[in-house]
């Protein structure tokens, strides 16, 4: 578990890969403005704790329960990273007491269905697990090469992101099962019941390969009052290619609503 810094509470939710040390350099630039904790998702290795085929998606607010525990936490806000967009909905929506402030970050909508190489994927994660790896590249490039000026930034953060990764491995079947839980489940009645202050973050459309950002902007019109936010030159990757624009944007929005 990641917990550093000191003012208002934000819980960061890794995406489907479980993982927080993927977000390192993110939560590098919110701990120098708020207090902000991450995990890894239940049942890779480093949670700490197994996942529970009975109780399906409820182990990952299960263990969301754990985690303000843990870190003696009443109340704060959450962000969640993706797939974990949909971990922090239901959290607030059945937890709105605890919930200071939601926010999306590139994060799928309710309705959100695979595409046919995701599909694939899920189907035959291992199988599929070299050609998903050896693509990555490929699709992450655009996003990559409009961030940063020059070949040698480029460069440089796509080695630094991959020994990230290197360093805390995929668990391609976890992956696969968390998109099957995701896709059985109506997450459209948890927007009816969030309350608490909402802020959308995407990327530009043009550059995020993995969640078009208007599905992600589909929370707009599903979450009443919801704010919206671009980052300019970002993709699916913003939080990671830049982050001290990700982190002032949260946290100006979880400062203004952290009551």
């Amino acid at each position: 578990m990641f917990d550093q810094g000191n003012g208002t509470p934000l819980i960061l939710i890794p995406g489907i890969q479980g993982r927080w040390e993927w977000m390192k350099p993110t939560l590098r630039e919110l701990q120098k403005r708020c207090r902000v904790v991450s995990y890894t998702l239940c049942g890779d290795p480093g949670s700490g704790m197994k996942f529970d085929p009975a109780i399906g998606f409820d182990n990952y607010i299960h263990q969301l329960d754990h985690v303000f525990e843990q870190t003696g936490l009443e109340r704060a806000a959450l962000c969640g990273v993706s797939y974990g967009g949909f971990i922090a909905l239901r959290y607030a929506a059945t937890r709105p007491e605890r919930v200071t402030s939601l926010v999306f970050a590139s994060s799928p909508a309710p309705g959100w269905v695979p595409n046919e190489r995701q599909q694939r994927y899920v189907a035959h994660p291992w199988r599929s697990t070299p050609a998903f790896v050896a693509r990555a590249p490929l699709r992450l490039w655009p996003e990559i090469h409009a961030a940063y000026d020059t070949p040698r930034e480029r460069v440089a953060f796509s080695v630094r992101h991959a020994a990230r990764i290197v360093a805390a491995p995929i668990l391609p079947a976890a992956m696969a099962s968390r998109v099957t839980l995701q896709q059985a489940l109506d997450f459209a009645p948890d927007c009816d019941r969030v309350v608490a202050p909402t802020l959308i973050v995407t990327g530009e459309d043009d550059l995020d390969r993995i969640v078009p950002a208007e599905v992600t902007r589909r929370y707009c019109q599903l979450i009443p009052g919801a704010s919206y936010t671009q980052m300019k030159r970002s993709g699916h990757l913003g939080l990671l290619t830049h982050p001290e624009q990700f982190a002032d944007i949260v946290t100006g929005f979880i400062n203004a609503n952290g009551h």
